[in-house]
């Protein structure tokens, strides 16, 4: 399983409904993509949900990296490089996964929580608390899904969690869903991943 997920950061002014309409014409195409887990479409508004910025920021679990590199490399990326600029491309390896009990539910909202691993720490010890974590938020009232990797190039973690209801109890930058893509969903290796 590996986590990947890319910031479009726009202007303060910006008319998101760009955005809304842009994820209404093109988000279906990814509805059955070969090696994709799933893509959440999402975006936050400057001011909504306490947004200091306006952003459209998908996340992505592959089951493949024959899917992920089909989509970078294949010609779907190059579309939004077209319209937006080449963004850095955010890349974790998978810890953990677990569906929520909300699982049948449409997500209404994402909750991401980047944070560093320091120096020093037992590796073991921190992977094993991200997977507990991963396993705590999915057991939430209103969790659709939950998941944990990490970017051993920075030692970073992230966890990811997918919410039927705009009051979700997991910490981090909070995105509105737009559209979900989970031909794979179904097929994500589920708990720890190693």
């Amino acid at each position: 399983m590996h986590a990947m997920q890319y910031e479009l950061t726009l202007p303060a002014d910006y008319d998101m409904g760009v955005i809304r309409g842009r994820v209404a014409r093109v988000g279906h195409l990814l509805d059955d993509w070969d090696g994709l887990g799933f893509k959440t479409y999402l975006l936050r508004e400057r001011g909504v949900h306490g947004s200091p910025v306006n952003q459209y920021a998908p996340f992505y679990l592959w089951n493949t990296v024959e899917g992920m590199n089909r989509f970078l490399w294949g010609g779907a990326f190059q579309g939004l490089v077209n319209d937006f600029g080449r963004p850095e491309v955010l890349a974790w390896s998978g810890l953990a996964y677990e569906e929520g009990g909300s699982a049948g539910s449409p997500a209404v909202v994402a909750v991401r929580r980047r944070q560093r691993i320091a120096e020093g720490v037992a590796l073991a010890a921190v992977m094993e608390d991200a997977v507990g974590e991963t396993r705590r938020l999915a057991g939430e009232d209103g969790a659709v899904l939950a998941a944990a990797a990490v970017d051993p190039h920075r030692w970073e973690l992230v966890h990811f969690s997918l919410w039927e209801h705009d009051t979700p109890k997991a910490e981090g930058d909070l995105f509105q869903v737009l559209h979900l893509s989970a031909p794979g969903r179904g097929v994500l290796p589920r708990g720890r991943q190693w």
